[in-house]
């Protein structure tokens, strides 16, 4: 069974029912199908075909929407591009998926074909395309910076994100009834793979959010009055800025706030529930895997851990390292053997988490084989950082790594061996015009010389404490 017919639950089986509401507008299941059958007949008109890759660089949007049902309808391989990217990462992603076109709001660097969202008209009326797709079909190619520094397209079927779907909507009683508030990227696995899926497999009723805005965040929940919200750490700290009678009404609504992408501190975790009343459900996943472990719906929601492995997911410590199989894990990295290959380990997903598993069975993250920093929800990797400061003519050395802050959970800053004189400033600027914002270091420490071993690889752990 391919996505759309399981979706076919919600686009066939509640046609008339409200499904999406988006900047005041509402839309019924059978009018998302409908919208989508129509941008997948332009589609075909301009030259797609099943196996073409399309890159979307979108925020969020009916749109968005549209498009990738309709890659879903037809077997193009969706690629969605995150927003804050800048040319550098926008033109890697471009140049390793090779697309047959780059949908985007403004203009793109590259030479890829650039269809401009506001010039893509539809016909008027159009039939759903025939497909012959089945779940091992590829259904979208998300990709996530590997620790080399070199972003690598993890290729999730329509099997990955279906049974992660079912898993979800089982194990955290996700229904019809829900009213569901979305207001992640849906470039990002958190709010596609699971925010957009667990909406179509359950038939709730969904609004969605060009972004989050905390100035705005209370109106949102008193006016649309959901029960259910998916947010990362960063958004649970901004919510604790609701006035105490607003947390209080809120809580008296909502059924299940669930937290990812990062890990949730368990002061937040008691400042919350304190607050709300609500012990926030947090779980763990990655690009490559979608959901793996996850505290229980009903059960104890242990503070600090991420629960318990999922249905039809197995998991295993080895040497400390986490390790994972099922149905969830990507078919591999996108014209990457050799990266594929080291990604398994006898069949095994091998995470570069570290973790431990209690005697009840819980698991807790401890920290990374890797330096990955996680700033805000989003993945952050040193070297890439690294390599674009290195290529400054002034600097010779270049260390980065994630220190804590209290509202994004890890912030990068970067300690930095000058040739020849440069300022914080003029760094700060060149960074902002080639990576994205989260990716820019918080500062730039200026150090005689990088701790290293006597082979040479620099002991990130010896480096001077860092203050704001």
């Amino acid at each position: 069974m391919n996505l759309i017919q399981l979706f076919d639950l919600s686009l066939q089986g509640r046609r008339d029912h409200v499904a999406l509401e988006f900047g005041g507008s509402s839309y019924p299941f059978g009018e998302i199908d409908a919208r989508s059958n129509r941008m997948a007949a332009l589609f075909q008109a301009r030259g797609l075909r099943m196996g073409d890759r399309l890159c979307v660089y979108l925020s969020n949007c009916v749109e968005l929407i549209d498009i990738y049902l309709a890659c879903l309808k037809l077997g193009v391989i969706f690629v969605p591009i995150n927003i804050l990217y800048r040319e550098r990462e926008i033109l890697h992603i471009l140049a390793d998926s090779d697309p047959k076109a780059v949908i985007a709001a403004q203009p793109m660097p590259g030479t890829v074909p650039l269809w401009l969202a506001h010039e893509l008209i539809p016909p008027v009326e159009a039939a759903r395309p025939s497909s012959s797709l089945d779940g091992d079909s590829p259904a979208a190619l998300v990709y996530t910076s590997g620790t080399t520094g070199v972003s690598k397209g993890a290729i999730l079927t329509h099997n990955n994100f279906a049974v992660n779907a079912i898993n979800l909507n089982a194990c955290w009683d996700i229904s019809k009834s829900d009213r569901f508030l979305l207001a992640l990227p849906l470039f990002h696995v958190h709010a596609l793979g699971n925010g957009l899926h667990c909406w179509l497999t359950s038939g709730c009723r969904m609004r969605l959010l060009e972004r989050f805005e905390h100035q705005k965040a209370s109106a949102e929940f008193l006016d649309f009055r959901p029960t259910l919200f998916f947010g990362v750490p960063t958004i649970y700290v901004r919510l604790l800025d609701f006035p105490p009678a607003v947390a209080r009404e809120v809580g008296g609504f909502m059924r299940l706030f669930v937290s990812g992408s990062a890990p949730l501190s368990p002061q937040v975790f008691e400042e919350f529930h304190s607050r709300f009343g609500h012990a926030i459900l947090e779980r763990y996943g990655m690009t490559e895997t979608l959901m793996n472990v996850s505290n229980p719906y009903s059960g104890e929601r242990r503070p600090g851990t991420v629960g318990l492995p999922l249905p039809g997911i197995s998991v295993r410590i080895v040497n400390g390292e986490l390790q994972l199989r099922g149905p969830n894990v990507c078919a591999g990295y996108w014209r990457r053997e050799e990266a594929t290959a080291a990604a398994f380990e006898d069949g095994w997903f091998r995470t570069g988490d570290i973790a431990e598993r209690s005697e009840d069975g819980y698991y807790t993250l401890l920290g990374r084989k890797s330096d990955l920093i996680i700033s805000g929800g989003f993945n952050i990797y040193p070297r890439e950082i690294e390599e674009f400061l290195l290529e400054q003519a002034e600097i010779a050395e270049a260390a980065v790594v994630g220190v804590p802050d209290k509202l994004r959970g890890e912030i990068p800053v970067a300690y930095i061996v000058v040739r020849t004189p440069i300022d914080a400033a003029a760094l700060d600027t060149r960074c902002r015009e080639k990576l994205a914002s989260f990716k820019v270091p918080r500062d730039f420490v200026m150090v005689e010389k990088l701790p290293r071993t006597a082979l040479g690889k620099i002991q990130k752990h010896l480096l001077p404490p860092w203050t704001a």
